[in-house]
């Protein structure tokens, strides 16, 4: 085992911090190797996710000036996971380890040193996780934290305070590959792969420029595909829902039998109101959640390609990646 390395590096209109990311990634790399922990053929994956700016052009001077670099191009934006994963599909068969991590840098590259001495020392999947959320506002310190713990209270497994900063084995990676559902959540996913795991921690540092590419909005829709993709105990809360509302129907029922025996019915208006718009409530709720696992099966069934490869950079090796 040669111990190759490939950090893939999902964009999408990046042209602001791109070089410069590009740099610091190449520094690690080199310092890694001259440290003989990796091997020379190395190599740093940028993967444009149908960026509008100048993001490909600068991945294709990049790798013009250096073979370091390598690039594959999505024809049209898939989103943050599918790019993802389909940098770390294209390079399975060329690396033994494969980190991934965003272009902004946000993630501390230092922590990198780590992961690769963890992987020697024989551990398949090494987590990036952060050591606290100093940095964020109070809303999206709060917000992150309701996230994990409903993950987890639903039964999804995740790594607390974990996002997409990890390395990955190449078996970890060919097991990744076996997992086929369209709509991902690769922070649900790789957990169920099993092996030998670790974790490591890092401060976050803030962004070097560009903006998020997680507004709000984004963020939401994240979740709740999250919640939706990797549990069904939602279906559960239903049904015990259900029961409790049946039981509570009861009860009402022969309350309001013996206030009639007991002649103190009155016309009861505002109850009945506020009756119809709980259970009303209730039920929309319900069928919005049903509806949001119908339609996981209906994009199932298509069997759509998760991400389309355009052009690719560097090496051919894996042509049987431009559908996937």
């Amino acid at each position: 085992m040669e111990n190759i390395l490939y950090i893939v590096v999902p964009c999408y209109n990046e042209e602001e911090v791109i070089r410069e990311t590009a740099e610091i990634l190449k520094k690690k790399l080199e310092s890694l190797i001259v440290k003989k922990k990796i091997s020379t053929k190395s190599k740093i994956l940028f993967v444009n996710d149908g960026s509008y700016d100048k993001t490909w052009d600068i991945i294709k001077e990049l790798n013009i000036k250096s073979n370091i670099f390598t690039g594959i191009k999505l024809s049209k934006n898939e989103g943050h996971q599918n790019a993802l994963l389909a940098g770390l599909l294209s390079v399975k068969e060329r690396c033994d380890m494969a980190i991934s991590i965003d272009a902004d840098l946000q993630d501390d590259v230092n922590a990198i040193d780590d992961m690769v001495d963890r992987y020697i020392n024989g551990f398949d999947i090494v987590y990036g996780v952060r050591k606290d959320r100093k940095k964020d506002s109070f809303f999206k310190k709060k917000s992150a934290e309701a996230f994990y713990k409903i993950m987890n209270i639903l039964g999804a497994k995740t790594i607390y305070n974990h996002a997409d900063f990890r390395l990955m084995s190449k078996r970890a990676l060919y097991s990744l590959e076996q997992f086929k559902e369209v709509n991902l959540f690769l922070r649900g996913i790789i957990p169920m792969i099993g092996f030998k795991y670790c974790s490591v921690y890092y401060s976050r540092k803030e962004r070097k420029a560009g903006v998020s590419k997680y507004p709000l909005p984004k963020m939401l829709t994240f979740a709740m595909n999250g919640i939706t993709s990797c549990s069904v105990k939602l279906m559960h809360i239903i049904f015990l829902t259900g029961i409790f509302s049946i039981i509570l129907s009861v009860v009402m029922t022969i309350y309001c039998l013996l206030s009639l025996i007991n002649s103190k019915t009155v016309s009861g208006w505002t109850s009945l109101m506020t009756s119809i718009w709980a259970i009303g409530g209730m039920v929309l709720v319900s069928l919005g959640i049903i509806g949001e696992y119908i339609g996981k099966i209906y994009m199932e069934t298509k069997r759509r390609p998760r991400f389309v490869v355009s052009e690719v950079l560097g090496s051919s090796s894996n042509k049987n990646l431009k559908a996937n």
